[in-house]
């Protein structure tokens, strides 16, 4: 995509920048991403283990593990990845050059009538590139399946530890190898079904219907196959999808916004964004999760009093049903946040009620700060304190959930890092302020005592001329 653009964007050179734009961004980018897998590692992971380990199992019961079991279920884990990577390696192999003549079939059908990829004419460079790199895209998707397999088989253990059965791990290697044979032969539009047997391995198959369930778009009839779903969509009558990153990146501005002015208020102090810096920054709740929940509660206050069926950013945005991303992991988000607004909605907060919630979901990680708002709060009966708590509580749960998301990490300590820029200059102008008032003062005070050393000097000489006359 550099490439391109260095072409058509009027470079100077375009021999060089062929080879060197795109170069510099792309070791930026894979720096950064080793850098999120390490916060994905060292602060979702360890914090996610926190709350396993603080809060109380399902019935109050106590996790039970069967240490009889595990090396069962070891050696059939181990079985599995002897039986299924061969064997699914093979299958990868042999279908290879379907995927292939297939593939290169489809695009050069599209570059033909002008539909799919090479209906826009801003993208039919890229159409072609991929016609080009298609041999390697098939290359990647046997290697996929080859590092899959490991995995596909290794479940066995887990099939044989939860049923606590070896018969039923050993059906569970076969069936595997009947679902990665269905699994390609619908993607390339083979013949369905499979040649190996698919066998029950499960004893109650209800409670783990989401396993391995083929899917409604994998269970057509073989007219679908002749007829495959058109690709032929124009950017132009597409709907906005909102990216997940993207509205990442708003959300992290929104804090910097609210920051600023809280830390211009006072609210929030110069140690939060040091105890935030240190090593142990995780105890500070109220940088690491009021910030956010606060500016996420802006937001639902703000889409509350709009009547929005979404939620309405900053910049006039809105999240709907209909363009907010359709990645899983955003939904286990914004669905909560949903039901939040239009309980808060119902609730009908007055103003003052309002200011007590926001300073509450910031302050919720200081109990003596919050022993300082309770005094200052507006009165309120026990009712409705305890349903504005529970609202607090649970907009921290979700921004808590939501800082384990990948990338969160490196956006928070850019935050931190601007608050904390931005907290030294207002300390640094202040001090300097107060430096510059202590110097006018102590100049004062030099200039009040030289006049009376003066004077005093004056009076002096003038005695001893009369005792001396």
């Amino acid at each position: 995509m550099a490439t391109f653009d260095a072409v058509g964007g009027g470079k100077a050179n375009n021999l060089i920048h062929c080879f060197l734009d795109g170069t510099w961004s792309t070791i930026k980018g894979s720096f950064t991403v080793v850098r999120d897998f390490k916060d994905v590692c060292f602060h979702s992971y360890f914090s996610i283990m926190d709350d396993l380990r603080l809060h109380d199992p399902p019935n109050r019961e106590p996790y039970e593990i069967r240490l009889r079991d595990i090396p069962g279920a070891c050696m059939i884990g181990l079985l599995g990845i002897m039986v299924d990577m061969p064997i699914i390696t093979l299958i990868a192999i042999c279908k290879s050059p379907c995927m292939l003549f297939k593939g290169w079939n489809r695009l050069f059908h599209d570059l033909i009538g002008r539909e799919g990829p090479f209906l826009e004419t801003a993208c039919v460079p890229f159409a072609g590139l991929a016609i080009l790199l298609w041999p390697l895209a098939v290359t990647s998707a046997v290697a996929a399946s080859i590092i899959s397999s490991f995995f596909l088989g290794a479940y066995a253990a887990v099939i044989t530890y939860q049923e606590t059965s070896v018969k039923m791990g050993i059906a569970y290697i076969i069936s595997s190898l009947s679902m990665f044979d269905e699994y390609s032969n619908d993607e390339l539009g083979m013949r369905q079904g499979s040649c190996f047997p698919r066998h029950r391995y499960r004893k109650n198959e209800s409670l783990h219907a989401s396993s391995f369930t083929r899917p409604a778009s994998f269970q057509r009839g073989s007219q679908d196959g002749k007829n495959p779903p058109s690709h032929a969509t124009s950017f132009k009558n597409g709907i906005l999808e909102l990216k997940p990153l993207k509205l990442l990146d708003h959300l992290f501005s929104e804090c910097k916004h609210h920051g600023e002015t809280l830390v211009a208020q006072g609210v929030i102090q110069y140690e939060d964004i040091k105890e935030s810096q240190s090593s142990k920054g995780g105890r500070s709740r109220i940088i690491n999760i009021g910030l956010p929940a606060y500016s996420i509660l802006q937001a639902l206050l703000f889409s509350a009093k709009a009547n929005s069926d979404g939620l309405v950013l900053s910049d006039n945005t809105e999240i709907t049903t209909e363009n907010r991303p359709k990645d899983k992991i955003f939904g286990w988000f914004f669905d909560p946040l949903m039901i939040l607004k239009e309980q808060i909605k119902a609730q009908d907060f007055s103003e003052e009620e309002e200011q007590y919630l926001s300073k509450l979901v910031l302050l919720l990680g200081d109990s003596r700060r919050i022993n300082n708002l309770d005094n200052q709060s507006p009165p309120l009966d026990q009712r409705k304190r305890a349903e504005i708590n529970a609202f607090a509580r649970r907009l921290q749960g979700i921004t808590k959930s939501l800082s384990r998301y990948p990338t969160a990490r490196r956006r928070f300590d850019d935050l931190v890092q601007s608050l904390s820029d931005d907290l030294e200059m207002k300390l640094g102008s202040t001090q300097s302020a107060n430096k510059a008032q202590m110097q006018y003062v102590r100049s004062g005070i030099v200039r009040i005592f030289s006049q009376r050393s003066f004077k005093m000097s004056k009076i002096t000489k003038n005695s001893r001329r009369s005792t001396i006359g």
